[in-house]
């Protein structure tokens, strides 16, 4: 199966109802298929990759069972093993090489993707003047998005191979297109 976005999309909502997920699996998605573009990659296969990447939260909501017990329902489905695997490489826990390009792009893009994402609820103008500065300035403040981890965030880029204020100019402009879409202004 040579997997769509409409294919992805329709296993995500199948088991994902928060709007929450559904906004961060789109940014994810719009900053890895940026990342395929920049590359020269297969811009469908690696945002089907994206989308799906939490796909299975709802159902497996901790370490011990996210995404590990969520990869036979993408195997079910027909997904490709190079899916599989790159949504199984975004879990630290795992332990599993990031290898490919897909996968350090994906890595790269999670944590990242939900801190400018939650830059841009405190601004007036949502991400439409986000800057890498500002993006970098909150990082270095532990409160804000507490959740997100900030070595991921530093190790991601690094692994990308991209300095890190570059990444972070990359994803804003990946996010800004569907800022509507992820309830931000942009």
């Amino acid at each position: 199966m040579t997997p769509t976005r409409a294919q992805a999309w329709d296993t995500l909502t199948r088991h994902t109802t928060s709007e929450a997920l559904l906004r961060h699996a789109l940014a994810v998605e719009a900053a890895v298929r940026w990342y395929a573009r920049h590359f020269g990659e297969d811009e469908e296969l690696w945002g089907v990759a994206a989308l799906l990447h939490d796909f299975d939260y709802e159902l497996h909501p901790t370490l011990d069972k996210h995404p590990q017990d969520g990869a036979p329902i993408l195997r079910e489905e027909g997904y490709p093993e190079e899916v599989v695997e790159t949504v199984l490489s975004h879990a630290e826990h795992l332990h599993l090489p990031r290898d490919t390009q897909l996968k350090k792009a994906l890595f790269a893009c999670d944590e990242l993707c939900g801190f400018i994402h939650a830059c841009g609820l405190v601004r007036p103008d949502g991400i439409a003047s986000l800057e890498p500065r500002s993006v970098r300035k909150k990082l270095k403040q532990p409160s804000f998005a507490a959740g997100v981890k900030r070595e991921e965030v530093t190790r991601g880029a690094t692994e990308l191979g991209v300095d890190l204020d570059q990444h972070i100019a990359n994803v804003i402009e990946a996010m800004r297109p569907i800022a509507s879409e992820l309830g931000l202004r942009g």
